[in-house]
Parts: structure tokens; C-alpha cells; sequence
């Protein structure tokens, strides 16, 4: 701010010879592209702190339905077709792992045929529940220190052109969509869910 007035005051002390009108138009556009620049930085920042708000409301929301539903209904499908509960479960945990650390960040991603970090597997209610904590612990601290600059980069999405900030907003709403089928299962089941936690 003290550098702005600064420059403002060279801007009004120069006296508006030719052969100063060049210097003065080059003076003020970099002052301008300096201040687009600190402010679009600034909404980056903002839109990261605001995202990881909701992503730990979001956290808080998920464990809280995974601990509702009794181990012996961690099996359940709505149809044969469809993911049990536990598979919603540890399917938000692996999307989370894959669009954040390996899509965003640039890390080779888990092979699905080999690594069972991330699945079903054999894992209890109480391992599975663990195991959502610490990715959404993991992808929190990842966007924490992600550049805000980068936001506006854009990769391939199966086939879609999307930015980074798309990529985030879009994994929130796969989280919802996901813990959302597991709120059905559990009224399916005669279990009534968690009360519904605002901005999450």
C-alpha cells in the first residue's frame, strides 16, 4: 500500500513533458498490473481457505454417518449392481487420494489392482473409518500448501478441459454424491442419519 502512494506521488510530481508521457504510461501500467495481480492472488487464497473449511465440515459429516451405520450393514446394497456402504466409503477416500495427490499434485497414481490402501478390503468399520479420516487429513494438508497461483491451470479430465479450481469444486460434489447414497442406504435399514450439518 505505502509503495502504491509512492508511485502515485512520482505520477503527480512529474511534469508532463513528452519526453515524460512514455515513462509515465510504462509507471502506470505496471502499477496496475501489480495490483490485478496482488488481488487475483488474494482470491485465490481466499477461495483455498473457504474450500478447506467446508472439506473439514465435510470430514466431520462423513465419519459421523460411517460410525451411524452398524458393521454388520457395512455390506448393504440398495441393488446387486450397486456399491455396499463400505464401498461408497472407501470409493470417497481413493477419489479424494487420486484427484488431489496424483491429478493435482502430480503423483504416480495408486494401481487399483494392487494397492488395497485405499479399499474394502478386509478392514473392519473401525479401519475403514480410520483410513477416511486420514485422507481427508492428507488431502487437506496437500491443498493447504498447493500454490493458489495454479489454480487456474488446467489438465485433461477424462476428456474435459477443466482448471485445478474446477477439480476441487468438482470433488467436493462427488464426496456429497457418494455420501449421499450411504444416507439412503441407512434409511433403507430403518436407521435414521445423522442430522444434516449446514455448509458441508
Amino acid at each position: 500500500m505505502v509503495e502504491t502512494v509512492l508511485n502515485y506521488e512520482i505520477i503527480i510530481n512529474m511534469k508532463l513533458k513528452p519526453n515524460n508521457i512514455k515513462p509515465l504510461i510504462v509507471l502506470t501500467l505496471i502499477m496496475l498490473s501489480s495490483s490485478f495481480s496482488t488481488s487475483l492472488f488474494s482470491q485465490e487464497n481466499i477461495f483455498i481457505k473457504e474450500y478447506l473449511e467446508r472439506l473439514e465440515s465435510s470430514k466431520k459429516y462423513l465419519i459421523l454417518v460411517a460410525e451411524s451405520m452398524p458393521e454388520d450393514q457395512y455390506n448393504f446394497k440398495a441393488t446387486p449392481e450397486s456399491m455396499s456402504f463400505s464401498e461408497h466409503l472407501m470409493h470417497i477416500s481413493w477419489a479424494m487420494d487420486w484427484h488431489s495427490e496424483s491429478l493435482m499434485g502430480g503423483r504416480e497414481a495408486r494401481d487399483w489392482n494392487t494397492d488395497t490402501a485405499l479399499k474394502v478390503d478386509n478392514k473392519s468399520k473401525k479401519e475403514m473409518i480410520h483410513t477416511i479420516d486420514r485422507t481427508f487429513d492428507n488431502t487437506v494438508e496437500f491443498i493447504s500448501n498447493f500454490d493458489g497461483n495454479k489454480l487456474g491451470e488446467r489438465l485433461d479430465y477424462f476428456g474435459s478441459d477443466r482448471t485445478k479450481r474446477q477439480i476441487l469444486l468438482l470433488l467436493t460434489d462427488h464426496i456429497t454424491h457418494h455420501r449421499g447414497q450411504m444416507l439412503v442406504y441407512m434409511r433403507l435399514n430403518g436407521i435414521k442419519p445423522p442430522r444434516y450439518v449446514l455448509y458441508q
